[in-house]
């Protein structure tokens, strides 16, 4: 089975790259690069972003 395509853009990635202080090693390797510890928290940091635009939308119900 192929890799699935990412649901992150390329540029909220970057985005969080900047934000969490490793961009500089996306730009010099590649995101193939990049820690395991340092995804994780890219992804939890877009999680965190997630939950506060779900929390600041309001109900349509």
């Amino acid at each position: 089975m192929g890799r699935r395509r990412g649901i992150m853009s390329d540029q909220m990635k970057e985005e969080l790259a900047k934000e969490l202080g490793f961009y500089d090693v996306v730009q010099k390797e590649g995101w193939g690069g990049i820690k395991a510890r340092d995804a994780g928290n890219m992804v939890k940091r877009a999680i965190e972003i997630a939950e506060e635009q779900l929390s600041n939308k309001p109900d349509n119900l």
